[in-house]
């Protein structure tokens, strides 16, 4: 899409995101042998990570509002917080971290749902006046175009 062509809102659509199979509190180990500690998943907003659910849970849920828009083209496009990247690449993202030496959480791992190569279909029948015909599913990717799932348990 042309990163200039103007979108209108038609609306917001409820976005919920569920996560099973979580790395744990411990996961690793890193590229140096080290293993990441007090492992926790969250949603990605611009540069933070909000709703933290510990590693270990059982499961996690994420659930928010995405602004959908469509441009002079007819393409659909995407706003609010939680929406990621340049016009033509837009995505929601997941964040693992662990915590520092000084207590702080540091993102280790990304996923990625890009919402640009969903099928369109998905948000025609979240944009109709009688509102969605059916729920989607994704699977994010991580940086490198694999599962999201950072190394195995321990």
């Amino acid at each position: 899409m042309d990163r200039r062509a103007r979108a209108r809102s038609i609306g917001s659509i409820r976005v919920r995101i569920e996560g099973n199979d979580l790395p744990g509190r411990r996961c690793g180990p890193d590229l140096d042998g080290l293993w990441y500690e007090n492992v926790h998943v969250g949603i990605a907003r611009g540069t933070a990570t909000d709703e933290l659910v510990p590693g270990d849970a059982d499961r996690a849920r994420w659930a928010f509002d995405v602004d959908l828009r469509t441009t002079d083209t007819g393409e659909f496009d995407f706003g609010g917080p939680h929406v990621l990247g340049p016009s033509d690449e837009r995505r929601l993202g997941l964040r693992w971290v662990r915590e520092d030496d000084d207590g702080q959480f540091v993102v280790f791992r990304a996923a990625k749902f890009r919402l640009f190569e969903m099928d369109r279909a998905i948000f025609e029948s979240a944009a109709a006046p009688e509102g969605p015909s059916s729920a989607a599913s994704a699977s994010p990717t991580s940086r490198a175009g694999r599962a999201a799932r950072p190394s195995a348990r321990r």
